[in-house]
């Protein structure tokens, strides 16, 4: 599957040709363009259950979409948020993903919701992740540019859990406050996630979370209130 990303790390495009036969699986609304010898197909992947999981608990859509191209065709793919994409080829491994990072991939790629304990619920995180596994390639985007982070055995890794995009099933993690009291409550941090393990972490350099909360409190309230 060729593929190039443009136009990064800001507003990252990702250009697949697929050959006669081949086919890649995206996130609905995740197209830009495509030829018209490509065909696509809807469906809820995985079976009823597993897409009702992944879209109420995983933060991903209920449906996806399949494109294939019989005889080769090109399909452009971007997602919802301005920032980077990063091309990850799985060989028999799992990738652990946060809520709508997943862009595409191929089909072969299993793409289901996994439990990820209390944790990962206090870490804001949702209380499922999404899992890619099996092998094939995978299309990861974020908010702002990713980083690639590798995390070894003498040395634990640190972020904020809002800037995680993914990390491989190698690592193990524990969510906890950036400090004391003081510091969670004013020091504009919220909670941190430790990796520990050997493995890769990705991140992004700007948080969904962060942005909303400088947003909302600009944006003018609209006054409801009527007088008879």
């Amino acid at each position: 599957m060729e593929h190039e990303i443009s136009h990064r790390p800001s507003y990252a495009q990702l250009t697949i040709d697929l050959g006669p036969g081949e086919s890649v699986r995206s996130e609905a609304g995740a197209m830009v363009s495509k030829s018209p010898s490509v065909d696509v197909e809807t469906s809820a992947e995985g079976g009823i259950f597993k897409s009702i999981s992944r879209s109420l608990f995983g933060g991903e859509s209920f449906f996806m979409n399949t494109f294939s191209a019989p005889d080769g065709g090109q399909i452009q793919l971007a997602p919802a948020l301005s920032g980077d994409v990063q091309h990850h080829d799985l060989a028999d491994e799992t990738l652990y993903v946060q809520s709508s990072s997943f862009l595409a991939s191929d089909p072969t790629v299993e793409v289901d919701t996994e439990f990820g304990g209390a944790k990962t619920f206090f870490g804001g995180e949702g209380l499922f992740l999404i899992r890619l596994e099996g092998t094939g390639p995978a299309f990861l985007s974020s908010y702002g540019a990713i980083d690639e982070h590798e995390v070894s055995a003498e040395e634990s890794f640190v972020v904020d859990t809002g800037h995680i995009v993914a990390f491989e099933e190698s690592l193990s993690f524990d969510v906890r406050k950036v400090g004391g009291l003081k510091s969670t409550l004013f020091s504009g941090e919220g909670l941190v996630c430790e990796f520990s393990g050997e493995g890769t972490v990705w991140t992004q350099t700007r948080s969904p979370d962060a942005f909303l909360s400088w947003l909302i409190p600009k944006i003018p309230q609209r006054n409801t209130t009527t007088t008879t």
